[in-house]
């Protein structure tokens, strides 16, 4: 990817890296690429609870107008808000502005189709190409031309449609949400009790600058208290944005998102509902949920770590669930991106109907332990073809053998090399990453 975009949008420093200047010509760029500019056309726009979202937002849809698209502001929603209502409401295209699991200080600006999936790699190219020229280039249309800006109050769309994701009532169950005081804080409380369900709410109090600060999926033992201090059935926690869920059972022990894909896969395939009993999930995701869904007859797809690559997979393999280990899980039934909330009420009703609590469904894997360490380097991809450094790849891999793996990839935003190893026993794993490390840090430390 070029200069601006990165993995997931653009990402940086507000006002600093990400200006409004940068929004601005992202929102006429994003205009220009993703409409037809012809009468009627309009993006929606929603935001997280960041302080710098205002700002972000004014600019964004000043750029959007100014290429005479209408603009629908949908205030403060979630990620996946943002994209199942650029479907509902028929628009060109969604914005979403947000940083997710991020501190403050950064901010966001992603794009969806007006099909609702984030834009395709070619997509994302032709406006970073745009970038750079777009004040000479671009028109700007004058009069009646420049478009027009409207707020849509169309979260309630959102919440019925979580709501109605349910195929049971919650009533009877105690939950304890997280809402990391952002776009869920919102929404997340009102979903659950009208599911019936006993709610406890922690950060759902967003003032621009507390979002994700010691609370939310990141901070996974703030709400295993909460669960255990309120005699909880169950403890769910999201992210900024709200596109990931961790959850905790009665006993205060954490189901990240691999536990998450492993539950709700049994269950989807015990209903027929998991097409080609296949589920996609990154390199990261733990060799105990590969084993556990091999023992359930459900085939495991690969692919390298990002939301976006998930989605592609799934999509050239028909695959109904697919996800990440850090709680961002896809239902492609229902949704067109990873939903932390649908991901909630999904699990949640996968306890009521089975009459299990969540830690008899967690049984369904074992999580072997993992080792991950980072090591500055000068060159974050030499490793690849240094002699040194594949011995000690091939060595280690021989020292672990079919109990174990090791994977080595390279910081996609620093000069750092990333050193996971898997398996069984965590003493023979400690002194293979060791040997790893040091190999890595004598041929390219930094």
């Amino acid at each position: 990817m070029g200069r601006w975009f990165g993995t997931d949008g653009v990402r940086g420093v507000a006002n600093q890296e990400l200006t409004p200047e940068l929004a601005f010509r992202l929102g006429r760029v994003g205009a220009y690429v993703l409409t037809a500019r012809r009468p009627g056309s309009r993006i929606v726009v929603g935001k997280d609870t960041r302080i710098s979202g205002d700002m972000l937002e004014t600019a964004l849809v000043s750029g959007i107008l100014s290429m005479g698209v209408d603009a629908l502001r949908l205030g403060v929603i979630s990620t996946p808000g943002v994209a199942y209502l650029t479907r509902l409401l028929r628009a060109d295209a969604g914005v979403m502005i947000s940083a997710s699991h991020n501190p403050v200080a950064d901010n966001g600006i992603k794009f969806f189709g007006g099909d609702g999936f984030k834009l395709l790699d070619e997509m994302e190219e032709r406006m970073e190409a745009l970038l750079a020229e777009e004040a000479d280039t671009l028109p700007r249309p004058i009069g009646d031309g420049v478009g027009r800006m409207y707020d849509e109050p169309a979260t309630e769309a959102y919440m019925r449609f979580l709501v109605q994701a349910a195929r049971v009532r919650f009533d009877g169950l105690k939950v304890v949400l997280d809402c990391a005081n952002g776009a869920a804080s919102f929404i997340a409380p009102e979903v659950f009790r009208r599911l019936g369900a006993d709610v406890i709410v922690i950060h759902a109090n967003p003032d621009g600058v507390n979002i994700n600060v010691d609370c939310g999926s990141t901070h996974p033992h703030i709400v295993q208290r909460a669960v255990l201090q309120h005699g909880a059935d169950v403890g769910l926690a999201f992210d900024g944005d709200a596109d990931r869920c961790i959850a905790v059972d009665e006993n205060g022990e954490v189901a990240d998102g691999d536990f998450i894909m492993a539950i709700l896969a049994r269950a989807m395939k015990e209903k027929g509902e998991l097409r080609g009993d296949k589920v996609v999930a990154t390199v990261m995701s733990n060799l105990g949920f590969v084993k556990a869904m091999s023992d359930l007859g459900i085939t495991v797809l690969r692919t390298a770590v990002g939301d976006r690559y998930v989605m592609e997979r799934m999509r050239e393999e028909g695959a109904s669930l697919g996800g990440e280990q850090s709680g961002h899980i896809i239902l492609l039934d229902h949704t067109t991106t990873g939903d932390g909330m649908l991901t909630a009420v999904k699990l949640v009703e996968t306890m009521v109907e089975s009459g299990k609590r969540l830690s008899e469904l967690s049984r369904v894997m074992i999580r072997y332990p993992q080792i991950l360490e980072n090591v500055r380097v000068r060159d974050k991809r030499a490793w690849r073809d240094n002699a040194a450094i594949q011995d000690a790849l091939r060595r280690a891999e021989a020292d672990l053998g079919e109990s174990g793996r090791v994977l080595v990839r390279e910081s996609g935003t620093e000069n750092l090399v990333r050193v996971m190893v898997e398996g069984l026993d965590e003493k023979l794993l400690r002194r293979v990453v060791g040997d790893i490390v040091q190999v890595i840090q004598a041929e390219l430390g930094a």
